[in-house]
């Protein structure tokens, strides 16, 4: 048995882009990306928009088919073959709480697809009571379970869309941006459900999102994304307290402090020129175009994540 419940191993996603007539291009949304997740471990994975996040997660579950690479859960690799099984174990928060639930289904047929699909049911009784028993565990009410997903908030949505993920019992979940959606209260309330469902289930997650914040609260440990490279791995505290990578430095440099005294105090690194396209990489590391470091080696090689103590993973030749 592995110590790891997920294991991603080289991960590319490459999308062809026509350019001209009859050419393509490849769009490189996901350039080498390797990590593991132990059991029960939450691992925040953040970036500003179009790094590749959700791609990653997308990827793992087979969403897209990725380019090259392979994710290995529980020990086994995922192929197109075993996808539909392994599903039983891994499954996926979706962003959009107002696109990802089906509009002509009410919300106890949306948490009882997954019921249905793996046929975790003998008769409809059971089936309704199981329905009953996760719309309780995540906060909703069982009179809820005739309405549409239209007649709900967007947290209670959100609620329905976790709610379908738990049905069939799984291992792990994606959450691709499960709270950006959602006003900050209701923030709150889904990221302690998260935490909560977590210490009961031992479910593992990967959470990806934008707020550095929520996810230092949530994640044991922190990778960092820019233009579909990972450039920071640690623990959590560790990466907030000491980032290695020039990029990384930058991101929590803009979090906000709530402290005016140490916000006047703090410095500010604003990084300069704009994200390089995709489809025109720059060559050897993708980061060196915006970095105060960069040197020849940096234009001339594309760093790799290396240990630089303590489970703290950079990828940069002068950090």
């Amino acid at each position: 048995m592995s110590e790891y419940i997920l294991e991603v191993e080289h991960l590319k996603q490459y999308f062809p882009i026509r350019t001209g007539l009859f050419g393509t291009t490849p769009l490189k949304a996901v350039d080498d990306v390797s990590f593991a997740i132990k059991p029960g471990e939450t691992l925040g994975l953040v970036g500003e928009s179009g790094c590749g996040k959700t791609t990653v997660g997308r990827s793992i579950m087979r969403l897209y088919e990725p380019t090259a690479g392979t994710v290995k859960f529980d020990g086994e690799v995922i192929t197109k073959k075993n996808i539909k099984a392994m599903r039983k174990q891994m499954q996926m928060v979706f962003q959009d709480p107002y696109s990802s639930l089906n509009p002509r289904m009410t919300v106890e047929d949306i948490i009882g697809e997954p019921l249905d699909v793996h046929h975790l049911y003998s008769n409809r009784a059971e089936r309704r009571e199981k329905i009953l028993e996760l719309m309780e565990l995540v906060g909703l009410n069982a009179e809820h379970a005739t309405r549409y997903a239209h007649e709900f908030s967007g947290g209670q949505r959100q609620r329905i869309g976790i709610a379908r993920a738990l049905a069939v019992n799984p291992k792990f979940i994606v959450c691709d941006e499960p709270v950006s959606a959602l006003d900050v209260s209701i923030q709150a309330q889904v990221i302690n459900m998260f935490e909560d469902l977590q210490s009961k289930l031992g479910v593992a997650y990967l959470f990806i999102a934008h707020d550095l914040l929520v996810v230092q609260h949530i994640s044991n440990r922190i990778a960092v994304m820019y233009l579909g490279h990972m450039v920071e791995i640690a623990d959590a505290d560790e990466l907030m307290d000491n980032p290695m990578h020039p990029y990384t430095q930058s991101l929590l440099s803009a979090v906000p402090i709530p402290d005016p005294k140490i916000a006047r105090e703090k410095q500010r690194i604003v990084l300069e020129g704009d994200v390089p396209s995709p489809l025109k990489m720059p060559t050897g590391c993708p980061f060196r175009t915006r970095c105060r470091f960069a040197t020849e080696k940096c234009a001339a090689e594309c760093p790799q994540l290396t240990d630089r103590g303590n489970g703290h993973f950079a990828a940069c030749w002068n950090k």
